[in-house]
């Protein structure tokens, strides 16, 4: 079965924010732990290291890309195990992330944001998060993770027709 694209585009002051969520049976401090310690995110996105703390850069491999590079990370808030904001510049220019968690009755809402200037490139970037975040999803309760190649073209049509409602 093919992965169903699920972000939506919201219109700010500053540009625009996507948004993706995740469910989770399980408690807030079990997500946070797959979203901030070094080798739960190993599962699903990539190891980093560094001292964490708000205001410092730690370093994280992206062991799901192509030579799977090394990137500074920068971290603007940690509030455990509620929210954590994070940013980096690259050559496709600054990140700029936050991911929320919210539990109720067992179950925790993980609401990824990418705070963007403009939408250029959603078609891309949207694909791009799709498939990290179901990659979590599937580090979390055993599921199969999908190729990347499930996202990227396919879901490309619907973020570029996304349009930022108020």
């Amino acid at each position: 079965m093919s992965p169903i694209p699920t972000g939506r585009l919201f219109r700010t002051d500053d540009g625009c924010d996507l948004v993706l969520t995740r469910t989770f049976r399980a408690p807030v401090e079990d997500v946070w732990a797959s979203i901030t310690e070094p080798e739960r995110t190993a599962r699903w996105f990539g190891p980093w290291e560094g001292e964490p703390a708000p205001g410092r850069t730690v370093r994280v491999r992206m062991s799901y890309e192509e030579q799977q590079p090394w990137y500074d990370l920068r971290i603007d808030a940690c509030e455990p195990p509620r929210r954590l904001a994070l940013s980096s510049l690259d050559e496709f220019g600054a990140w700029h992330v936050e991911l929320l968690l919210r539990e109720a009755g067992g179950t925790t809402e993980l609401r990824f944001v990418q705070h963007l200037e403009t939408a250029d490139g959603i078609g891309d970037i949207g694909p791009g998060w799709e498939y990290y975040l179901d990659l979590l999803t599937a580090s979390h309760d055993g599921s199969p993770p999908q190729t990347f190649d499930a996202y990227h073209p396919t879901m490309k049509p619907y973020y570029e027709n996304l349009l930022p409602t108020p």
